[in-house]
């Protein structure tokens, strides 16, 4: 589902998704009656604008991780640097992109999120990873991720690359639960409550491939 206040925007990503064989755009809103559409069409994936005249975007997304069938979020931003994405993080947003995202790489980034992984536009990372996201600094990072196993590293690593569990469980060859486990206690050592700060500390910490 494709939430934002201009038509142009809605209208173009239902287009250019709904080439894909495998994804299904089930509704377009400006925001107005979101939660509302989101709670009867149940989708799997909201890209969800920050910005909206009617109504906050941080609300809706408030709103929608409630429902009993969450959907994964992903936010929707025009700016480089946006003093909302950190609080959007914070409530749980799976990610952030940019509106002018390459449409070829579009429905490649809605499955990511629809699998479990994380969606991290390169030029808000930029911003966020370089200090704009208020935490530790960063050989606070460092230390934090010098805690993780030499496993949890390679788990890090890959989930800061956009990767699922599933996907992450092939490359590492051992079973999601591990995977799982494993994210439970990077989040519990890196002292966060989602994936997606911990694959933000992680890049600012600059964690490489342990495997190599």
């Amino acid at each position: 589902m494709v939430i934002d206040d201009e038509a142009l925007v809605r209208s173009g990503f239902e287009l250019i998704l709904g080439l894909d064989p495998e994804i299904d755009v089930v509704g377009t809103s400006d925001g107005r009656s979101a939660h509302e559409d989101i709670g009867r069409l149940r989708p799997d994936v909201v890209l969800l604008d920050i910005r909206m005249p009617h109504i906050n975007g941080l609300e809706v997304l408030g709103r929608a991780l409630q429902l009993e069938q969450a959907p994964v979020v992903a936010m929707l931003t025009t700016f480089d640097v946006d003093e909302y994405v950190v609080e959007a993080l914070h409530l749980g947003a799976s990610g952030f992109l940019l509106k002018d995202t390459d449409p070829h790489q579009l429905a490649m980034l809605v499955k990511t999120l629809a699998a479990g992984g994380v969606v991290l536009s390169p030029a808000v990372t930029r911003s966020v990873v370089s200090g704009y996201l208020p935490s530790r600094e960063g050989s606070a990072d460092a230390e934090a991720v010098a805690r993780l196993s030499e496993r949890e590293r390679g788990v890090i690593y890959l989930a800061s690359l956009g990767k699922s569990n599933r996907e992450i469980a092939e490359i590492i060859h051992q079973g999601v639960g591990t995977v799982k486990d494993d994210m439970s206690a990077i989040l519990a050592k890196l002292g966060v409550g989602t994936r997606v700060q911990a694959a933000l500390i992680a890049q600012r910490a600059g964690i490489a491939d342990p495997r190599r």
